[in-house]
């Protein structure tokens, strides 16, 4: 695990410095509310133990998924749970968090490998079409 730093501001949250809503709290976890949900009901479910992302220790991923998941049958419906590792694959906060992520028929949240994002694309495809050769 990283050292906390106070340039983290989940680090920051932990450990009351900068304000959150708390929707639910663990020993290891807090689950919190972004400051830009994409959906109704969206939190962060992140470890009290600075990790940077979901490779760095295993073992405070698998209990930090298991209290998404936790969280995220308490409320109960579809969802997602979704985290992210590195810059290109969209993590802005590098510290380990999981997106739980209410969803309702029609909220038009167009993840990219779902049908509203590929109608999105030019092509109307994820992926190149193969040649007449192939």
């Amino acid at each position: 695990m990283s050292k906390c730093s106070t340039n983290c501001i989940f680090c920051r949250i932990v450990a009351g410095a900068t304000p959150a809503t708390v929707v639910a709290r663990w020993d290891d976890a807090l689950a919190i509310e972004p400051l830009g949900p994409v959906t109704p009901g969206h939190v962060l479910v992140i470890p009290t133990a600075h990790v940077a992302d979901a490779t760095e220790n295993p073992a405070v991923t698998g209990a930090t998924m298991t209290r998404a998941a936790e969280y995220a049958a308490s409320v109960g419906g579809s969802l997602n749970l979704i985290t992210s590792k590195g810059a290109e694959a969209t993590q802005t906060v590098f510290h380990l968090h999981i997106h739980v992520v209410p969803r309702a028929a029609g909220d038009a949240l167009p993840l990219p490998w779902t049908p509203q994002q590929t109608a999105a694309r030019p092509s109307g495809r994820l992926h190149a079409a193969p040649s007449e050769e192939e």
